[in-house]
């Protein structure tokens, strides 16, 4: 839309004749700061940094807390954990349910502050976010399964008490998996806003290798414990810690200083070309 803008402002500048040149021109193009949806991007930037923010006090509570605490190696004291924490456990589903829709408008967000520096790239960030957030939704309906299991009758009549602890406790080794399948499209989405990052020249190179070593931390474990698991058991806690240093750190400095709008200016102008201009 915005090129369309540009492209009527410079036809008419055009036709002007050179005894309108006094006149007050027809339209002007709208300010690059103010081309993202009518908002600035200082304005954006903080908006994802609140949201990129809920999403890591919603995933370290629900994956974190939640789940370290109530799941165990023993599937009778893991069915009792659900039982006796009932709330804590509907308590970490719906933490994890906010997060995964964090995660939409983060990836538009994201995509609308760096397609000044790579629209492809933005555009391709944004696709794996998505990916990632379709698996990591579909695998939190595993995890009602427990709350079913345990808590109806008919299923403690017809199952021997093991294998009905045993079937409660399936879901959480299945979420390890589904975990290692979009922690890969979540490494590659990092690994692509390092890049963005870094290059934007609105925001610290440095949150960028930050978050370059965060995602290749995350490709690591992930295929780690898909190939090896009990090497990757031996990765903890150290190949976790570049996770909330870098997200962290990009979550609280776009809530907070935002980014340079002057150097994103420069960037959206001179991401409009003479030939994007005419389309």
């Amino acid at each position: 839309m915005e090129r369309r803008i540009v492209a009527f402002a410079v036809r008419v500048r055009r036709g002007r004749t050179m005894r309108q040149a006094s006149e007050q021109p027809l339209t002007t193009a709208p300010e690059p700061s103010q081309l993202v949806a009518g908002t600035s991007p200082r304005r954006l930037a903080r908006i994802a940094g609140a949201l990129y923010l809920v999403n890591i006090i919603g995933g370290a509570f629900a994956i974190g807390f939640v789940n370290g605490t109530l799941f165990t190696t023993d599937p009778a004291t893991t069915a009792q954990n659900i039982q006796s924490h009932e709330l804590l456990y509907r308590a970490g589903l719906a933490a994890h349910i906010v997060v995964v829709v964090t995660n939409v408008p983060l990836a538009l967000l994201f995509y609308e502050l760096f397609k000044v520096v790579n629209r492809r790239l933005a555009l391709l960030d944004a696709f794996f976010v998505l990916v990632a957030t379709a698996i990591e939704a579909a695998s939190i309906i595993t995890q009602f399964a427990p709350l079913v299991l345990l808590n109806s009758a008919s299923y403690a009549h017809a199952l021997p008490t093991q294998q009905l602890q045993a079937l409660a406790s399936l879901p959480g080794e299945l979420s390890d998996g589904a975990y290692n399948i979009y922690t890969v499209f979540f490494g590659l989405d990092i690994l692509c806003l390092a890049y963005l990052v870094f290059q934007s020249g609105f925001l610290p190179r440095a949150l960028g290798v930050l978050l370059a070593i965060d995602a290749v931390a995350y490709l690591v474990y992930a295929f780690a414990d898909v190939l090896t698991p009990k090497n990757a058991d031996n990765l903890v806690p150290w190949i976790q810690l570049p996770a909330p240093l870098a997200e962290g750190s990009l979550a609280l400095w776009l809530l907070l200083v935002g980014l340079n709008t002057a150097k994103w200016t420069r960037r959206a102008t001179a991401a409009v070309t003479p030939a994007e201009a005419l389309v």
